[in-house]
This record gives C-alpha cells, structure tokens and sequence, in this order.
C-alpha cells in the first residue's frame, strides 16, 4: 500500500452560484505495484517521473485493461450517480522534438567519442536512434489504447451517466487542449467509448463524424490555463531564477557521482556530459519501455536503482517548483479551472432539485502533467512537510510528491455527484466522490468515503 496524506473538501450548497469549501485534512490509500503479486516492474521504471507508464500505479491494466476493480466501494448504498467531471492527461506519447535533439547529441556521442570497446558500448553505438523531431509529443498507439481502455472503465463504472442515449442526445462534452496529443486522446477515449463499450459499428477509419457531438472542442483557457496566468508568465515561466533548487541540484554530489559513473562506463570526458544529457539518456530508457514495452534497452543499463532515484529527483524538483508547491502562482493559476468544475457540480445539483433532467451529465476534460498538478496543489494533495529543495535529497526519500506516481501518462482526476435517497434521517443529500487515478479517496476518521453537499440554514460564506 502507498501511503499518502492528501487534503479533501467538505461542499455545502450555497444557493445558486456558490459553494462552501472548508478543506479537511485527511489520509487516504491507492493501490501500489506492491500490491500485485503476478507483476514485478523493471527496476528503473518506478523513477520515470512524468514518463511513467499508467501501468506502474495500477498493474491490473496490464493483465486486463479493462478490468474494473472499485465497483463495490464507488458505488454509495441508496446513491444515484447524477454526473461525472474528469481532468485527464493524454495518453503514453513520443519524446517532444527538443527531447529528440537532445537524445540525438547524447548518442552521436557516444558514437563519436566513446573510448570503450565495452558491449554495453557496443550496444549503444548500434542502437537504432528511430525518434525524429517529426514526432513531437504526438500520442503513440499505445497512447491511444490507454484512452480507449480507460473510457471503458470509467464507462462500467458508471454505466447510468455514459449511455447510447446520452450521447445521441448531446449530453456527453468532451473538451480538450490544443495540442495534438491531448485532441487525438479526446477522440481515442470518444472511440473507447462508442466502439468499445457502447458498442456502435466500426467505420473503416473510425471515423466518428456519423456521431453527434463527439467532436472535441479546444479549450486552453481551461485546459491549459498556465498560458493565460500572466502572473504566472512572469514569477515563473519566464523568470530564471524560478527554478533555482533545480538548476542547483543539476550541479549537487548527487549528480555528480551519477554523471561521474555515466561518464566511466560510457569513457568519453566527464565534461561533455550534462546534467540534461543524462537526464534524456534516462528517459531513452522510459521511452523504450512505455512506446515499445521493451524493458532490457541498453540505455536502462547506464543506470541502477539509485541513479533512478537521483534522476526522479531532479524530474519532481521541476515539478514541484513549476507546477506544485515550489511557487503560490502554480496552484493559484488553476482557481478558474478549479471554479468550472464545480459550478458544474453545482448546476446539477440546481437542476436536481428542481427534478429537471441533468443537462451535461458527463464532462471530460483532457490536458497535461501541467494542468493536472496545479491542480492537485489547490487542493492540498501530496504536499509535503518541508519543500523539495537542491540539498535535501536524502531527507525526501519517502516523500509524498512523487510525479510519477500522481500524474503518469493517462492520469486521471474524476469527480462523481450522487444523489443519496437517506430515508434514516428523511432528507436528500448530495455527494461528490474524488478518485485520482482510478483509486478513491477515503475519510477515515468519518468511516466515509464521499463529501457531502447539503444547503446550510443560514446564507453567506
């Protein structure tokens, strides 16, 4: 079990435009890779970062992708799911085309300066270097096969709200980022959805045109709302001294002894190896491993255990002083996103009560790591004691705000309201469940695991 200590919220209805947050500490569980017995992950692959597959987190997709393990603690006793709001990140994709230059230099390198006649060296200089800049962060077919999968589960799950009806009449939105990889995984978890679960007939291209309303729309204000922060734009985009524990650890013991042993097994001068050319080696090795499931790459064998550890330090202290705690401005710049998600649980509950029928009971949201960890910092989640810094790797060994296990590829933040029928106490109540990566969040000091929205006696905030 990983055991990690997040913050939650407490709704209450307000009247028609406003909800009550009170933020209450609480602790919850996820189901680890420690917990399958048939699964052993490769060493290095618990390290990835923002690279690591979906897989990592919840090992069940890899004996049966559509296999849905929650059912019976999802589903509240007396509760009627009334809708779905979801932030998902894309799909597994290829390196980015700076990625791809940066993996290019690393093994002309190794090709040109190399010394060693090791066969690890052998092995590198006769690795096929296939990405090409073309590719670009595009989504890959696996990429799209975890879209597909996942909209099937989510699909079962909640059978009532993904219906052939709904999506006939226009009651699914699907609203995406810009870029291509986050579009095509909208129309991977669409055709999931369509072909795989509700069952509609394959055109040759599944093509999805015949289907109305099941085309995306582009939404960055949303989805990538970190463009449009100009306070975030200056205090951390665009300042160099924003990401300074980073650039710091780039230079720290730590590094050094990784670039160090790099630098021996490779024998080409420890100067020409940069923290940054180390680092895409590392993720030569992840991008092996989720694009072609290939788990003895040569690239992996640069590194052991502790080097991962090392390099998924410097990944999450990019994260961390980007996208998490590191600055205010990081969560802060999710609030409008944060607000649309819950005005659509709002309007439902409104719409509810006045026993009309729910006008947009499933709203899927497909963006990045960046949107889905702003995010998770408004809320609280994963937030450790003392903040990620350049010289305190040791001490953040069993930290909380470990990228790799809060937004992999695929990563998923899904809240579900219920209408509760609670006869006991003769009154209606309205619930919201939180699942994060497939995986509830439980109230263990309450027995519960759902937030209540009620309205209270008195108005205001």
């Amino acid at each position: 079990m990983l055991n990690m200590n997040v913050i939650s919220s407490t709704y209450r209805n307000t009247g028609p435009k406003a909800f009550q947050v009170l933020f209450i500490s609480v602790s919850w569980f996820c189901t680890g890779i420690h917990n399958s017995p048939s699964y052993r992950s490769p060493s290095l692959s618990l390290y990835f970062g923002t690279k690591t597959r979906y897989e990592e987190i919840n090992p069940f997709v890899l004996d049966n992708p559509l296999l849905v393990t929650r059912k019976e603690d999802i589903l509240p006793i007396t509760c009627t799911p009334l809708k779905i709001v979801s932030v998902i990140r894309h799909g597994t994709r290829y390196p980015t085309s700076s990625q791809i230059k940066k993996m290019k230099k690393i093994h002309a390198l190794i090709q040109e300066r190399s010394r060693s006649s090791s066969e690890l060296v052998r092995e590198l200089q006769s690795w096929e270097m296939w990405y090409d800049v073309w590719m670009d962060g595009q989504l890959v077919k696996k990429g799209e096969q975890d879209m597909q999968n996942l909209a099937h589960r989510l699909a079962t799950l909640f059978p009532s709200l993904f219906t052939t009806e709904r999506l006939q009449k226009c009651k699914m939105s699907f609203v995406t980022s810009s870029k291509h990889r986050c579009v095509d995984s909208t129309k991977a978890f669409i055709g999931g959805l369509v072909h795989g679960y509700l069952g509609f007939p394959r055109t040759p291209n599944n093509v999805l045109e015949d289907i109305p309303c099941s085309e995306p729309v582009v939404n960055d204000t949303l989805m990538r709302f970190f463009d449009h922060c100009p306070k975030f734009l200056v205090e951390v985009e665009d300042n160099d001294t924003a990401l300074r524990e980073l650039d710091n650890f780039k230079k720290s013991p730590e590094m050094r002894r990784v670039t160090q042993k790099v630098s021996a097994l490779l024998d080409v001068p420890e100067q020409e190896l940069s923290a940054d050319l180390i680092q895409v080696a590392f993720f030569i090795c992840s991008f092996e491993l989720a694009i072609k499931n290939i788990s003895d790459s040569p690239w992996c064998e640069l590194f052991d255990e502790e080097d991962g550890r090392v390099l998924e330090y410097l990944n999450d202290l990019k994260q961390y002083w980007k996208r998490g705690y590191g600055h205010h401005i990081n969560s802060r710049s999710s609030c409008n996103l944060f607000r649309h998600i819950f005005n659509h649980l709002e309007e439902a509950v409104t719409e509810s009560k006045r026993s009309q029928q729910i006008s947009s009971p499933v709203v899927m949201q497909f963006g990045h790591a960046e949107t889905l960890l702003p995010l998770l910092a408004l809320l609280g989640l994963f937030k450790d004691e003392k903040p990620l810094t350049a010289d305190n790797f040791s001490m953040q060994s069993n930290r909380k705000f470990r990228s790799g296990q809060i937004v992999p590829y695929a990563s998923n933040l899904v809240f579900v309201l219920y209408h509760c029928d609670m006869a006991e106490t003769e009154r209606e109540e309205y619930q919201v469940q939180m699942l994060l990566n497939e995986n509830i969040v439980h109230f263990p000091h309450s027995q519960n695991t759902d937030l209540t929205l009620n309205r209270p006696r008195s108005q205001g905030y």
